[in-house]
């Protein structure tokens, strides 16, 4: 009797402009107890001195792609997925550049036989800071934000977390799933650029049949604080404020949550001179016009033929 082969993992990183933040990360890839069998590393056309911190990299089976122009986000993970789909990885761990794995994270979670898992992130000083929804509301119109629970305000404490807890969007921070997932619902959306591609991601993969858990021993810490929320005015804001309307356009659950970005750009307009002012304003007309247009996954990422066996 002839035993399975080890499933094996391709790491895709994403990086833009952030190189000092990079060699922490790629120098935790490196100290895994598990090493993966190949970094994948999109460079999004980074103006630092990120192509020589990637040349002074000897220890890591790396692949550095250099897009001629930065895809965001999205199309960063878009790329690298891709690239390690094509090559017949069986897994792919999809990782920010500003975390952290513990030694042991990646073994912990390879150890798990499940399709769709994600690491769960604490902050420097070990507080759990994982923000993934164990609730993610697009059922009730009344819900503004869909997000209705989190790991974090949910349990407080890695400690007070039973070892895998379910939860039904990630962020690709940590996220591991394997290739027949990806070749049955498609890969990341490049067209979001940045923020909710990641949503978007897991939401399909749900509604495909798949649990997505978080491994609570699978240790991922986070080198900066969360501060995007307070953007909304600034060109980042237009991005959430789109992103969030496609997804409900596409995945909302009645016509209510279906018509809610209209509803929600409105109090925006409303409100806006008393909050947020004009460039707000602009932002969420600007994004409601453009979500109307991606009501539907874009074509690079709808799936297709997946490649042969690895």
């Amino acid at each position: 009797m002839t035993r399975p082969r080890p499933e094996t993992v391709a790491v895709v990183v994403v990086t833009y402009n952030r190189a000092d933040l990079l060699v922490g990360m790629l120098d935790g890839l490196a100290a895994l107890e598990r090493c993966p069998d190949a970094v994948i590393v999109v460079d999004n056309a980074s103006t630092d001195h990120t192509p020589q911190v990637l040349a002074a990299r000897t220890g890591l089976p790396l692949q550095v792609l250099t897009p001629a122009e930065n895809l965001g986000g999205a199309g960063g993970f878009h790329l690298g997925m891709r690239t390690a789909v094509e090559q017949g990885f069986d897994r792919v761990w999809l990782m920010d550049d500003d975390v952290v794995p513990a030694p042991d994270c990646l073994t912990v979670l390879m150890a798990q036989d499940e399709d769709c898992l994600a690491a769960v992130r604490e902050d420097t000083a070990g507080r759990l800071v994982e923000k993934a929804a164990t609730r993610f509301d697009l059922r009730n119109p009344l819900a503004i934000k869909p997000k209705t629970g989190m790991v974090e305000t949910d349990y407080g404490s890695r400690a007070a977390m039973p070892p895998l807890v379910e939860i039904e969007n990630v962020a690709f921070e940590g996220f591991l799933v394997r290739r027949s997932v990806v070749e049955e619902i498609g890969l990341p959306d490049p067209t979001f650029f940045i923020f909710y591609d990641d949503v978007d991601f897991a939401l399909r993969a749900r509604r495909a049949g798949h649990r997505i858990w978080a491994v609570r021993d699978a240790v991922l810490v986070r080198q900066l604080d969360f501060d995007q929320q307070h953007d909304l005015a600034g060109w980042k804001g237009y991005f959430m404020y789109r992103n969030l309307f496609v997804v409900h356009l596409r995945y909302g659950e009645n016509l209510a949550v279906r018509l809610k970005p209209w509803l929600i750009a409105l109090a925006v307009l409303v409100l806006s001179p008393l909050h947020g002012g004009r460039a707000e304003a602009s932002n969420v007309v600007r994004a409601l016009r453009d979500a109307r247009s991606m009501r539907r996954l874009s074509l690079s990422a709808a799936p297709g033929p997946g490649p042969g066996p690895g």
